[in-house]
């Protein structure tokens, strides 16, 4: 797997939720920003076990992504956070992410990898990021595909 087009490709699909109406769009990067306009995705660090299956035939990598809300009404940030968590519903990134797994027969995020699967949210919390403070949390996306690519 080429990692810089699976990050990528990740933060493609995050792009597709539907937030409610009068909040700005998702914004979303495949690598860790700068800076970030809220609400905002980012993949950020990951987890790699090669060979999973004999001859580099299958590599495994955990990826941390995180969602961070702005924090002008701290209740009403964590609801929209809250939408972006859940299992499914528009504003789901769990659901917009994993129709990146393609239909049957077909390969995920475009022909990068196998399959991937979006497994947990974790660190429900503040964090800061280039100097300001944000709520949000973390959701760890597992991804499976060729080894030797």
């Amino acid at each position: 797997m080429q990692i810089s087009a699976v990050r990528e490709a990740i933060a493609d699909a995050a792009r597709a939720v539907v937030l409610p109406a009068g909040l700005p769009k998702l914004t979303s990067s495949g690598y860790v920003p700068d800076a970030i306009t809220a609400p905002h995705f980012f993949v950020a660090e990951y987890e790699q076990d090669f060979d999973k299956a004999m001859r580099r035939s299958l590599d495994e990598i955990v990826f941390t992504t995180r969602v961070l809300v702005g924090r002008a009404d701290d209740q009403n940030s964590q609801r929209v956070l809250d939408a972006m968590l859940s299992g499914s519903g528009p504003a789901s990134l769990k659901q917009v992410i994993e129709l990146a797994r393609g239909g049957p027969g077909e390969y995920a995020l475009g022909g990068l990898a196998h399959d991937l699967h979006v497994m947990r949210v974790q660190g429900y919390r503040w964090y800061e990021h280039a100097g300001t403070t944000y709520v949000g949390a973390e959701l760890m996306i597992k991804v499976i595909g060729q080894g030797d690519a």
